[in-house]
């Protein structure tokens, strides 16, 4: 992205942030993203209607546009005229053909800002039965509209997060639509220049970068729905979903989504394809228990127009599974790691557990086997898992994943630097297994070489940077070194840099199966990868052991006198209070 885009993003998210952050006085974290984002979602919808309304007058008065022209002759006056342009422009079938949300006139941001700053009790419009609509209050405005939207734009029914039950003060949302309005989200300009940002990227963007703020202001719950932006990227670089059925059982909001649609349009100029084409040949479904984070998940969607199946509602992936046919070539999650109480005695004999029942107190490897049951015959997936699932041998886990290692179905196991999430401090690590090792053609018509009875292992606990005091991160560096070592490995070509695969001492081992036996089929990678090798400075052994020796000796000697420094002036010290 251009420097001078994201210094325009980087100076929007100061100021949204900053004018939401005031709520803070009159919310916890965990509501207040429902009324912050849910004026976020408006704001998309209706500016990309307003878009689509420009376009449309346009083509109304181009002469060369064959479908949508209308010839001012065609009409006795010029006031007739407008009247019928207007009229079209309120058309819903020409918003729907373009995938633009249709927004009723009373949910349009404009309108919004205009009657938000009259007195509780004007009489804002007559509704179809011609009685008088008063203003209630400004939540009650944008609860208004959100109903609007969700009856006029099937795909929206049941996901928007109404916010008038937080009783919020009209001052303060006041605030945040006028901050939210005093920004071109259409053709934005910077620094004097016009930016090549849509509506679709700005807001898409803002609303990333608030899931983010908001899992750091809710800490521990704020994880259930975040994942960090890094590990995401990471995941679903290594796996390349250019195509296929893309699932996840525990979705958050939807994060591997938006990062596998963004893999397609960044990726477009490298693999000389069209994006927009592209992702008609992708399609996504999730699940998620939590009912707000369902629906957040769902407007996540929405805003950036990508087509979802999150089942009718939101339920437990364990014990109500909402795709029980789909079988998907690539499946991404981060499940709540070593959850406890996920157990039920309906799951006694379950289909799913296939390599082995998991243990009742801990859910790490029912997540996994749930996974791999919803796994197409080619497909691969990506599980985050806390770093115990690699050794663990409590509840049957150690025999379970000696199935599957015995099965041929682990491909790569990464090890991951501490404090990368928001929520916990547990290390993680990502298991990516797969189906099929045999090579050819994977299902996003990627060449792959034959790698049965093989497993590769990526030791990245030393790699990323701290970004603040608290939290770790990976670069765009960190994640390519990582992502051009696995697919150098498992394609058998070189790598971005012109490099084939090898072992690196301390970073990457591929190991047979053999070898893993060996270490009872444990799979942490910091037993495969050993040490990272030392440079040679030339200088014999045996003086350099003669050296250390020496300073050594030097530095007990030195110590011994401290010491004795110490004793003595603590001697004087006693002496001259006696």
């Amino acid at each position: 992205m251009h420097n001078l885009e994201q210094q325009f993003l980087k100076e929007l998210d100061d100021k949204l942030w900053q004018a939401a952050d005031k709520l803070r006085a009159n919310l916890d974290a965990a509501n207040y993203k429902h009324v912050v984002l849910g004026l976020i979602f408006l704001k998309y919808v209706s500016d990309a209607f307003e878009a689509r309304q420009a376009e449309l007058l346009e083509r109304f008065k181009d002469a060369n546009d064959d479908i949508y022209y209308l010839p001012p002759e065609d009409f006795d006056s010029d006031a007739e005229y407008r009247e019928e342009l207007g009229e079209e422009l309120e058309v819903l079938d020409y918003y729907r053909e373009d995938n633009v949300f249709w927004v009723p006139k009373t949910a349009r941001w404009s309108t919004l800002k205009e009657k938000a700053v009259l007195p509780v009790g004007t009489v804002l419009w007559q509704d179809a039965a011609g009685r008088d609509v008063k203003l209630r209050s400004v939540s009650w405005l944008i609860d208004n509209a959100l109903d609007e939207i969700e009856k006029h734009n099937d795909g929206l029914k049941g996901i928007l997060n109404r916010i008038s039950h937080f009783q919020l003060e009209n001052d303060k949302l006041l605030g945040l639509i006028n901050t939210f309005s005093d920004t071109s989200f259409t053709r934005p300009v910077f620094d004097g220049q016009t930016l090549n940002l849509q509506s679709k990227d700005i807001l898409g963007h803002v609303y990333e970068y608030f899931l983010g703020q908001f899992a750091l202001a809710e800490g521990k719950q704020g994880g259930q729905y975040y994942t960090p932006k890094s590990i995401v990227t990471l995941i679903v670089e290594m796996l390349e979903p250019y195509a296929g059925r893309v699932y996840d059982p525990a979705m958050g909001s939807g994060g591997f989504f938006v990062s596998s649609d963004k893999f397609i349009e960044n990726h477009a100029g490298k693999q000389h394809y069209d994006a927009a084409e592209q992702k008609k040949h992708i399609s996504v479904y999730g699940q998620e228990s939590n009912p707000t984070t369902w629906r957040l998940a769902a407007m996540n969607m929405a805003i950036r127009g990508i087509d979802f199946d999150f089942g009718r509602a939101p339920a437990d992936t364990f014990l109500n599974d909402k795709h029980p046919d789909l079988r998907a070539d690539f499946v991404m999650a981060n499940p709540p790691f070593n959850m406890k109480d996920w157990w039920n005695e309906s799951l006694a004999d379950d289909a799913r557990w296939k390599y082995g029942t998991p243990p009742k107190g801990n859910a790490n490897f029912a997540w996994m086997q749930h996974m791999l049951y919803h796994l197409a015959p080619a497909g691969s997936m990506a599980l985050l898992l806390a770093n115990g699932s690699m050794s663990s041998a409590t509840g049957g886990e150690g025999a379970i994943r000696k199935r599957l290692v015995e099965e041929d179905l682990v491909e790569c196991m990464v090890a991951l630097p501490g404090q990368l999430f928001t929520n916990t401090q547990i290390p993680a690590c990502i298991w990516f297994l797969t189906r099929d090792k045999s090579g050819g053609l994977s299902p996003n018509k990627v060449k792959k070489r034959a790698r049965r009875s093989e497993v590769l292992f990526i030791d990245a606990r030393n790699v990323g940077y701290m970004k603040d005091r608290v939290l770790r991160d990976f670069s765009a560096e960190d994640i390519a070194t990582i992502t051009d070592t696995f697919h150098a490995w498992q394609k058998g070509e070189s790598d971005a840099q012109g490099a084939a695969y090898v072992d690196i001492p301390g970073f990457c081992k591929s190991a047979t199966l053999d070898e893993i036996k060996k270490h009872d089929f444990v799979l942490t990678p910091g037993r495969y990868v050993g040490a990272p090798e030392q440079e040679d400075d030339g200088e014999p052994f045996a003086d350099k052991m003669a050296w250390l020796t020496g300073q050594l000796k030097e530095q007990f000697a030195e110590s011994e006198r401290l010491e004795a420094e110490i004793k003595r002036n603590l001697g004087e010290l006693g002496h001259a209070l006696d």
